[in-house]
This record gives structure tokens, C-alpha cells and sequence, in this order.
């Protein structure tokens, strides 16, 4: 999927290439900057502006980011898993903890 976030210094448009899968409604993908401890700027920016789109082959959704926590981490963490047997070994090279990240459909107000 292609993100756009807005830049958190800049204000101007940001576009990434990321991957995903889908959690019923909602997009799962992860904060990682080639498993480097310093966090990717498109996560920096959604941490600052959580409204965000996204671009997937059936057209533009608008969404708002944030981190799993708890449980919820867990499940979506193991469901990475199963796409990457050696995803908790690439996970080990970061002095901190990988984000989840969720993409849940925007609430229209």
C-alpha cells in the first residue's frame, strides 16, 4: 500500500511504500526502518498527525494510525509471524520494541 502522511516538521505530503494485511476493516502493517533502531519518518509524522491515506489497488481510503498495545499487539504480532519465521530474530536487532501499526478507517464527523 502506498501511505501518505503529512511531514510533522514540513507540513507537506509524505508518501511511503509499505506492506500490510488486512484485520477486518482495518490495515496492519509495521515501524520498522530496516530493523535500525531509529523509527521510520512516516511513523514519526502518523505518531504527529494520525490522519492519514492510503492508496490500495481498489482505491484511496482515509484512515488514522495508531500503535497496538496489550493483547492486541500480540495477536497482529503473530500474525506477522506467520508471513516471517524470523521475524522475532530480525525484531532482536532493535533496542526497542517494534510498532504494530493499525490504520483503522477514518470516522467521518
Amino acid at each position: 500500500m502506498r501511505l501518505t502522511t503529512i511531514g510533522r516538521r514540513t507540513g507537506q505530503e509524505r508518501a511511503v511504500m509499505l506492506g500490510y494485511f488486512e484485520d477486518g476493516p482495518n490495515l496492519v502493517t509495521m515501524a520498522m526502518n530496516g530493523w535500525g533502531d531509529a523509527e521510520p519518518a512516516w511513523w514519526l509524522n502518523l505518531q504527529a498527525h494520525p490522519d492519514a491515506m492510503v492508496d490500495l489497488v481498489d482505491g484511496p481510503r482515509q484512515v488514522t494510525g495508531r500503535a497496538a498495545q496489550g493483547e492486541e499487539r500480540e495477536r497482529l504480532w503473530s500474525r506477522w509471524q506467520q508471513t516471517n519465521k524470523h521475524l522475532d530474530a530480525y525484531a532482536s536487532r532493535r533496542s526497542m520494541e517494534t510498532a504494530v501499526v493499525i490504520l483503522e478507517p477514518k470516522r467521518q464527523s
